[in-house]
């Protein structure tokens, strides 16, 4: 049976992992930590599984004695209004949140990284392949947000080349769903709440 640790769990899309990693049955206990700072309690509220644990704390600084076999590390904000007006937290988050996590990963445990489209900046390739290198302006002021994203997936993936991390990464494009904020501050999310509200899209 396997312990699982989701950060950034009562997010938007880290709340949808939670219930999809719920479904097996391999699983022990799963640890859901968030600071709910653009997370919310009522994304969790729903699910009555003994064997979810949470914790609201910065993922940087998390307590806990356990081990984990499975990692996945969603926690960060992903819009622009938030991670503009909190770099210092934003990078802390990323590239922090991800040191203190490989620390509770157990030897041969799989991580699993939340990136993130801005990676590739602003592309000259549209749609952009994996393997595009990408145009980021370390300057920018989304620089916070898509330099530590950068910069998380390089420890990653160097971990990967010189110790073997069973890593994964994942890229997510403009998502949107229940339980996205009403005031996410994206593009889509925007698109909703101004036709739901009458107002003209922009």
């Amino acid at each position: 049976m396997k312990k699982v640790l989701v950060a950034g769990g009562a997010g938007f899309i880290g709340s949808h992992m939670c219930d999809k990693l719920l479904l097996r049955s391999n699983i022990s206990k799963l640890v859901v930590v968030d600071n709910l700072w653009t997370g919310r309690a009522e994304n969790l509220a729903h699910i009555k599984d003994p064997r979810l644990h949470f914790v609201r704390s910065d993922v940087e600084t998390l307590q806990t004695s356990d081990k984990f076999d499975e990692i996945y590390h969603f926690a960060s904000p992903a819009s622009p209004p938030w991670y503009m007006k909190e770099p210092k937290r934003t990078i802390s988050a990323n590239l922090l949140g991800a040191f203190r996590l490989l620390d509770l990963l157990k030897k041969g445990g799989r991580f699993c990284f939340t990136s993130s489209s801005e990676v590739y900046g602003d592309p000259l390739v549209s749609p952009q392949p994996e393997s595009y290198k990408g145009q980021v302006d370390c300057t920018g002021p989304r620089s916070s947000y898509d330099e530590s994203k950068r910069c998380t997936e390089s420890l990653l993936f160097e971990l990967q080349r010189t110790e073997g991390l069973d890593v994964r990464v994942v890229r997510p494009f403009n998502c949107y769903g229940p339980r996205t904020r009403p005031d996410d501050g994206r593009a889509v999310s925007n698109f909703i709440t101004q036709a739901l509200t009458g107002r003209s899209i922009t």
